[in-house]
Order: structure tokens, then sequence, then C-alpha cells
């Protein structure tokens, strides 16, 4: 069965930090682009940030560039998303998604999602 599952979110407060992770099973993780999504209460998902197969091209919306960094460590079949400084504004359900051909492409498999609250 091909799974992918966040673990990490939680809650911090603002200015905190936290780091993602999501883990694939029943495939190889390297074979795919990885992104990162958010869903914020009321609001549609947005993209955050996307790295390719190798882990050479990295991208990122505009609300998380230097705050967040995403990395992968193909040997633990792993994506990560390191979040720091945290604001109220990042509180959502944060989800990983595969896709086969690259960034730029439709997702293939999503997860479930991990919440992540910030929040004093």
């Amino acid at each position: 069965q091909l799974q992918l599952v966040e673990s990490g979110g939680g809650l911090v407060q603002p200015g905190g930090s936290l780091r993602l992770s999501c883990a694939a099973s029943g495939f190889t993780l390297s074979s795919y682009a990885i992104g990162w999504f958010r869903q914020a209460p009321g609001k549609e998902r947005e993209g955050l940030s996307c790295i390719s197969r190798s882990g050479g091209i990295t991208n990122y919306a505009d609300s998380v560039k230097g705050r967040f960094t995403i990395s992968r460590d193909n040997a633990k079949n792993t994506v990560y998303l390191q979040m720091n400084s945290l604001k109220p504004d990042d509180t959502g359900v944060y989800y990983c998604a595969a896709r086969r051909f690259g960034c730029s492409y439709g997702v293939d498999y999503w997860g479930k999602g991990t919440l992540v609250t910030v929040s004093s």
C-alpha cells in the first residue's frame, strides 16, 4: 500500500521552530519530487515548498522563504520541512505530496496531514 505519513506537528509559540517529516511506505521516495502544502482554517490549500528528486532544486512560496527549509534523505525515504520563526499565520494542517514528474507537475499521492498550531 502506497502511503505518505507526516509527523512533527504540534503547538508552538510564535518565534519557535518545528521540523516536519514526511515518510513514504510502499514506494521509493527518491523517485518523486516532494512538496509541502498548508491549509489554514477557512482557507484554500497552498503550496509552500518543493524539492526535486535528487534534492538539488528547491523552491519556496514568498510567505515562507527565508524561514522554512525543505530537505530530503533518500536513504531514509524521508523529506523534512524545517520551520523557523513561526508566526500565528503559519497555523494549519501541513501536507506532503509526491509528484512523479517533478515540482511543476501534478500531485500523485497525498499524505493525511499534520496539524501545526502557532499560538502563545
